[in-house]
């Protein structure tokens, strides 16, 4: 009689990589774009139709400007999932795991600080001090009104032209809770994943840098181009 072989388990099938949130700033990207095509338009009109050296001076002109534009409107990015936060600034790319971080800053900047006192600066993620303040009066409005039972600025009337004047406006926003600038609701968002995530065992190692040789070479090489083409003129 023999005995049924042993079959080995099944292999499990492997753990997804955590999705990433991305967070940019739309207004960069509506920016470089306009850039892009204006250097564009006139750097290839000055190369097809210039003479002399009005030509080469536009193509180094090109070489130059198109990278720092891509560098400092469209590259930027910040990454985050549940094991890191991942940094695309202009010319470097910095991977810091949530173990690593030991505050998220917003001052006139909002920067990543890690727990060896190193700071990296979130560009896809500025601070608008003009939204903070459009925030901050929205949010006195939201508060007057909730003060006033809803009711209209006009004289304290429920017909009055206020916030509460137009089907209680005044009491949906206050439902909605603080009045938040767009990018101080990002960085709420990364504080509250770094409390999430911060002491998770899948959260901890180093950070890393790795420059960005693909904006920065040809840059480079469109400056000494320039240079070239200026001083020998």
């Amino acid at each position: 009689m023999t005995t049924p072989d042993h079959q080995s388990p099944a292999p499990q099938p492997p753990v997804p990589a955590a999705k990433d949130r991305i967070y940019r700033s739309p207004l960069a990207l509506v920016a470089g774009v306009l850039l892009l095509a204006l250097a564009g338009w006139l750097g290839f009109d000055a190369l097809f139709h210039g003479s002399g050296r009005t030509p080469w001076l536009a193509l180094a002109g090109l070489i130059l400007i198109v990278p720092l534009v891509i560098a400092f409107t469209l590259r930027p990015a910040v990454y985050a999932n549940d094991e890191r936060l991942r940094l695309r600034n202009p010319f470097r790319v910095i991977t810091v795991p949530w173990g690593e971080i030991a505050s998220l800053r917003s001052g006139y900047t909002n920067e990543v600080v890690t727990k060896s006192g190193a700071k990296y600066q979130l560009w896809a993620v500025p601070v608008s001090l003009r939204a903070r303040k459009k925030a901050a009066r929205r949010q006195a409005r939201v508060e007057s009104a909730t003060r006033g039972g809803g009711r209209g600025v006009l004289g304290g009337r429920p017909g009055g032209l206020g916030l509460g004047g137009f089907g209680g406006f005044g009491d949906a926003d206050a439902s909605t809770g603080p009045t938040r600038a767009e990018t101080d609701k990002i960085m709420d968002d990364l504080r509250e994943m770094l409390e999430r995530h911060g002491e998770t065992e899948q959260a901890q190692g180093e950070v890393s840098v790795r420059w960005g040789y693909e904006v920065a070479v040809p840059a480079v090489a469109g400056a000494v181009l320039l240079a070239i083409l200026l001083a020998t003129g």
